[in-house]
């Protein structure tokens, strides 16, 4: 009887396991067909331009960038992909928005787009919508970034517009944005004297004024530009170990988050600090802020995890793990998924894991921007750590970048979200909730529901979406990912 009782259960696994995998594959379907709606409810007809967001009763901003008309682009090769929309409909989305990109006013000398357009007229915005106040011409490395790869993912994934997409994306010159001088990239340039900190172009004939900072750090989103530079040959192999894994240990550098650990590599005849820092039992590099996208965004479209697998296939899992016991364990909201989102209480605002972000007031995962100080060995003594969080904001375009990663655990939280908020519409899920008192931004933002159909096609199309960009940046770039090793590691507690 024994004997035929197990015998019997092991069937029931054994057909329950088929089942509970369609079950899931049967949810991420429904996820993307209805995020896909919100870009339908977010797209101009006429110009074919994403607005930056749309509410919930269909009023679209009357903005967009070069990061919306990107994730855009993607999410209509994603939509067609899965089977929301056919393939005739995605093709004449996409040229009706490539037609309307090479309309758009850009800066001549380096082919890069402006940051804020009107997706109605097409015309640059010289003032904002909202309030009426002043805007000054920025070129943005990562925002042009994200529609430089959205271009070549369109040359390879419709051949009919590959002409129209190629004539855009070869006059954008990434390096324009490369500082010889520190070997990295700038946060970009105005074509006119801003209010901000700024550097005059050094190079003759150029009008621009560049950013006093540098896209220094190694794990944020700015270096899927770094890849397309070193791609096209117009940023050196080398930019991508000059960039931070963390600062150095030494007390000029205290100011960051925690003193790092870590051992000295030499990569090119470039000498790298494979830094990390430390967090519940995992040794990681940090990202900028803390935050999911800056960590994850990337690797959406380029398969950093099979092209590193002694860094970024140790590093990603680590940032996800990060997330959930801080979520979960540490503040016990009881939901984790941190990330720049909308605010519910209002505006937008960064959000993210303090403890593994560089930056020392690091992105707080709580309206009250509650922060810890790990201290500096003898630079700097430690302060006691939170007894408390406060209202915490989950955004879920989180949970779809961790889908990767781990998909049981991120189904789950997204479930739990659903469930117990009004955080879902016709057009997926909104943009964020504080946990506490309940509250919901009902917007769409055309960033976020970009992560999430790349997320949820990769998923449901063995990274078909990947497959778009990778052979053309393979070349350049996989070589040097595979030959780092990061001092990451540990499994959490």
């Amino acid at each position: 009887m024994t004997r035929v009782l197990t015998l019997t259960l092991l069937a029931v696994l054994a057909l329950s396991a088929p089942a509970a995998a369609a079950s899931e594959r049967d949810t991420m379907r429904a996820y993307a067909a209805d995020t896909w709606r919100s870009f339908e409810l977010m797209t101009d007809p006429h110009t074919g331009l994403p607005s930056d967001n749309v509410s919930e009763d269909g009023v679209r901003s009357r903005y967009t960038s070069p990061t919306n008309i990107g994730t855009y682009l993607w999410s209509t090769i994603a939509a067609r992909d899965l089977g929301i929309i056919k393939r005739g409909e995605a093709y004449t989305r996409m040229a009706r928005a490539l037609d309307s990109v090479a309309q758009l006013e850009r800066h001549g000398q380096s082919g890069q787009f402006y940051n804020w357009y009107d997706p109605e007229t097409r015309q640059k915005l010289t003032t904002w919508p909202v309030n009426g106040d002043p805007v000054y011409p920025f070129l943005s490395s990562v925002d042009n970034g994200w529609l430089g790869a959205a271009l070549l993912m369109v040359q390879r994934a419709e051949p009919r517009l590959r002409e129209e997409a190629g004539a855009i994306e070869r006059e954008m010159n990434w390096g324009f944005y490369h500082d010889p001088g520190a070997d990295l990239l700038r946060g970009g340039a105005w074509t006119e004297p801003p209010p901000q900190c700024n550097v005059p172009a050094a190079y003759e004939g150029d009008d621009v004024y560049y950013t006093c900072h540098h896209y220094g750090a190694l794990n944020t989103e700015p270096r899927i530009t770094s890849y397309l530079g070193i791609a096209d040959g117009t940023v050196p192999p080398t930019h991508y170990f000059k960039m931070w894994r963390t600062f150095p240990r030494t007390c000029d550098w205290s100011w960051q988050e925690q003193r790092p650990e870590g051992v000295t590599r030499t990569y090119l005849g470039v000498d790298v600090f494979e830094g990390h820092y430390s967090y519940r039992g995992m040794d990681l590099v940090p990202s900028w802020g803390g935050s999911m996208f800056e960590a994850l965004m990337v690797p959406l479209l380029v398969p950093e995890e099979e092209w590193g697998p002694r860094s970024w296939a140790v590093n990603h899992p680590l940032h996800v793990r990060a997330q959930q016991e801080h979520g979960l364990e540490e503040a016990d909201y009881g939901y984790w998924g941190f990330s720049p989102s909308n605010n519910p209480d209002g505006g937008y605002r960064e959000y993210g894991v303090d403890p593994i972000g560089l930056e020392p007031n690091g992105y707080a995962s709580d309206q009250q921007r509650t922060h810890v100080d790990y201290g500096f060995g003898e630079c700097r003594p430690a302060q006691p750590e939170p007894t408390e969080y406060g209202d915490g904001v989950v955004t879920p375009h989180a949970s779809f970048l961790a889908l990767d990663f781990d998909r049981d655990g991120a189904l789950e939280n997204l479930a739990n979200l659903r469930r117990d908020f009004e955080v879902y519409g016709e057009g997926g899920f909104f943009d964020a909730v504080e946990v506490t008192s309940g509250q919901v931004s009902r917007f769409w933002l055309a960033l976020d529901q970009g992560m999430v159909m790349a997320a949820l096609a990769n998923e449901l199309k063995n990274d078909r979406l990947q497959r778009y960009i990778a052979p053309q940046l393979e070349r350049s770039v996989r070589p040097l990912l595979a030959m780092e090793e990061f001092t990451a590691g540990g499994g959490g507690r």
